[in-house]
């Protein structure tokens, strides 16, 4: 087990924001499991980790703001995808890195911090982004405050996907033991699953 990084380095971003199309529309963070808001769950793994949270939403902002974190709009337009939302939290991130994470992954790794930021700084690489049984996972992803501009500049050539604005980068992989720590809920049958 990795020893904790400075968690005063480090600000988490909750991305909130999609369309939620496979769940019927549902917002996912707030869908119920365990008598809590999937969002919920998710911060509580998260918070450990890192110095503060922002929550990046595009609908529901008041019950998102009622976990007491601030809760940022994308600004890039709608329907833009997840690099909206990262561009939202970096330009609100006061610390040197940021940290994301969906919303509806409930089993984050615990160590996800500790493992992404030990491989950025080894490789000297300005993002880390997890992966998992041969799996990328560009949504958990630790990346240099200063990352603003290249994002905006890739969002102008019309870039939106997570994963090629990761290899734009020169993103280092971090292999992580355990896929179920990755495993998200986009249907009511993963949801249901994983409550019953």
């Amino acid at each position: 087990m990795l020893a904790a990084p400075d968690k005063s380095g480090i600000t988490g971003l909750v991305l909130a924001g999609g369309e939620g199309r496979r769940m019927g529309g549902a917002d996912k963070g707030l869908l119920p499991l365990a008598g809590r808001p999937l969002v919920a769950h998710v911060l509580a793994r998260l918070a450990p980790q890192v110095d503060g949270i922002l929550i990046s939403a595009n609908r529901n902002l008041d019950a998102y703001r009622a976990f007491g974190h601030p809760v940022l709009p994308d600004t890039m337009g709608a329907a833009q995808g997840p690099l909206a939302g990262l561009h939202a939290g970096l330009a609100a991130c006061a610390t040197p890195w940021l940290l994301t994470c969906p919303c509806d992954c409930p089993a984050l790794p615990a160590d996800l911090a500790a493992r992404l930021l030990a491989a950025a700084e080894a490789g000297q690489a300005a993002i880390a982004v997890a992966t998992a049984a041969g799996k990328t996972q560009p949504a958990f992803q630790l990346l240099r405050r200063e990352l603003l501009p290249a994002l905006e500049a890739h969002f102008a050539a019309g870039g939106r996907k997570l994963m090629a604005w990761c290899r734009e980068q020169g993103a280092v992989e971090v292999e992580f033991p355990d896929p179920a720590a990755f495993r998200n809920l986009n249907t009511p049958e993963d949801l249901a699953a994983l409550a019953g």
